[in-house]
């Protein structure tokens, strides 16, 4: 009891605040508590009276001038990221804002805003929508995105996830831009997916009769509320009840889909095993692929295709399928979409390896993309792998020789220095599980990471001002 007296001193009382003893508004000075050795040291007369510092004082009002442009360095990201989105042509998003001059309604935050924001985010590993609306409200480079502009983590979530076609045409604007410059020439492109984790669990997957059940229930549970809500409209709130009612309406529709894309799982497994597809209540596109460290998860495929003299990412694509066989001759494709040429050269791991793919897209009038991958080892250990088969197409055949030759496996080296290094990047900003559902929610998420990371490329470049932290 003798120590806990001694500990709360009555000096600690803020009823002893000397207000006279406080200088520069930031803590007064004063005798303080007791000090160990200060009898000692008073009797010793080497030191008169006892020692002086100076005290927190918390409940002191102070006045601060907030210049909001003052509050990051000239040269610091956030405002890299404000000079690309003012670069960029948004009249797509102005045109869907319905609130006008002299007319009624609430005015809507600036779509640069919110783009500027979601990018900035991204590259600091920010992914979730309610975590980005508490730092708008406390971290110096958000505040001054923001502008002191009020936003909201609903507002934030919803704009993240609704355009979808708009971040896939500013992908490609962005990397077309590094082209006119002479930065990125898709010479050769290198190509690799990762799996993401999705935002469901293992137990969500269920069966064909478990699906049902589910189903049942959750009609049920959507008559019943809505019947409470006639029956007794005063007990609870308006607001409330809409929300249960609008909940598991949600999950009935999330039960349905999982009951819709059952038999295309079925269709994928042996007949004898059909009956134990199971598909995920919580996300019903997500699928249990293998992950890196051998256990098997919900998860999405998502693939980036990068320039690997600037790594730069030009192609992305997100799939629910475990394997990357079949993904090269689609990003291909969709280079060309992109940008009206196809990559001159494709490099890509022994997973993509697909003989079709590698005949469709080595033909063209302008010879096609040379394919740069390993070749299977063959089964016969006396075969050389590097022999055109008797069956292979001349793409193929060609394909086969290339890869035994020195210059082919000297250029191949340049895929895992690229294509990997890109992916490992967008693990560091926080693309280990998505925090959205649904696989276009997840291309969008996708796109989200391709487009910062391009920003970043380009202020690397010297092309957009920067380059700070």
């Amino acid at each position: 009891m003798m120590q806990q007296d001694t500990f709360f001193s009555p000096l600690e009382s803020p009823a002893h605040t000397d207000s006279s003893n406080v200088t520069g508004g930031v803590g007064r000075s004063d005798a303080g508590p007791a000090v160990p050795g200060e009898a000692e040291r008073g009797s010793s007369g080497d030191v008169g009276g006892a020692p002086r510092f100076q005290r927190a004082d918390r409940s002191q009002m102070e006045l601060r001038p907030v210049d909001l442009d003052s509050l990051i360095p000239a040269d610091h990201r956030a405002r890299s990221v404000w000079a690309f989105v003012e670069r960029m042509d948004l009249s797509e998003l102005y045109a869907k804002i319905r609130a006008v001059e002299g007319h009624a309604g609430r005015t809507p935050i600036d779509p640069r805003i919110l783009l500027a924001l979601w990018v900035y985010a991204t590259v600091e590993g920010v992914g979730s929508a309610r975590a980005l609306a508490v730092l708008c409200e406390h971290h110096h480079a958000y505040q001054w995105i923001c502008g002191g502009v009020s936003v909201n983590y609903h507002t934030l979530s919803d704009f993240r996830t609704a355009h979808v076609e708009f971040l896939d045409r500013l992908l490609t604007e962005t990397v077309a831009v590094m082209m006119a410059a002479g930065l990125v020439t898709l010479d050769r492109v290198a190509q690799d997916g990762m799996r993401v984790r999705a935002s469901a669990g293992a137990s969500s997957f269920r069966r064909e009769p478990s699906l049902q059940e589910c189903l049942k229930e959750a009609q049920e549970q959507v008559q019943r509320l809505r019947a409470e809500l006639e029956e007794h409209p005063g007990e609870t709130s308006r607001r409330q009840a809409a929300a249960q009612t609008r909940a598991a309406s949600e999950r009935q529709a999330r039960v349905e889909e999982a009951l819709r894309q059952l038999p295309e799982v079925q269709a994928k497994k042996k007949p004898e095993d059909r009956d134990k597809a199971r598909v995920s209540t919580t996300d019903a596109d997500a699928r249990a692929m293998k992950m890196g460290d051998g256990g098997f998860r919900p998860a999405y495929n998502v693939q980036f295709a990068t320039e690997p003299a600037s790594q730069v990412i030009v192609g992305v694509d997100t799939t629910n399928v475990g394997s990357d066989q079949g993904e090269m001759a689609p990003m291909v494709e969709q280079i060309e979409r992109r940008y009206e040429r196809a990559p001159g050269e494709m490099l890509t791991d022994g997973g993509f390896v697909k003989t079709e793919d590698i005949e469709k897209v080595s033909g063209g009038p302008d010879g096609g993309t040379r394919v740069y991958a390993p070749v299977p080892r063959p089964k016969d250990k006396q075969r050389d792998p590097y022999i055109p088969l008797p069956g292979d197409s001349p793409a193929v055949a060609e394909w086969r020789v290339r890869m035994g030759t020195p210059e082919a496996k000297e250029i191949y080296k340049e895929r895992a220095s690229t294509a990997e290094c890109v992916n490992a990047q967008a693990r560091n900003r926080g693309l280990l599980r998505f925090l959205v559902r649904g696989l276009e929610k997840a291309r969008t998420v996708a796109l989200w990471y391709a487009i910062s990371h391009n920003v970043m490329r380009a202020v690397s470049f010297g092309v957009l001002p920067g380059g700070g932290t």
